[in-house]
């Protein structure tokens, strides 16, 4: 099932990853090692940290609302 909120991974395990929105949903690392794509909504905050991986995720409005850095954070379902 898709979602209308991007998604986002970090296989690398770093500590933040830059992203162009505030609504989103973290899968962890890549399927079969994800944890539950659990929906994040920052609100008015720049930043917010994935209660299950611990990845923190900061608005940059300069990305396009999908995009991230490192770019290989942006997840796309198969």
């Amino acid at each position: 099932m898709s979602t209308p909120y991007p998604k986002f991974q970090n296989d690398g395990g770093i500590a933040e990853i830059r992203i162009g929105t505030r609504e989103f949903h973290c899968v962890g690392a890549t399927p079969p090692q994800d944890h539950p794509h659990v929906y994040l909504n920052m609100g008015e905050r720049d930043a917010l940290a994935c209660p299950y991986c611990g990845t923190i995720y900061r608005f940059d409005g300069q990305l396009a609302t999908s995009t991230s850095l490192p770019p290989e954070a942006a997840y796309v379902e198969s």
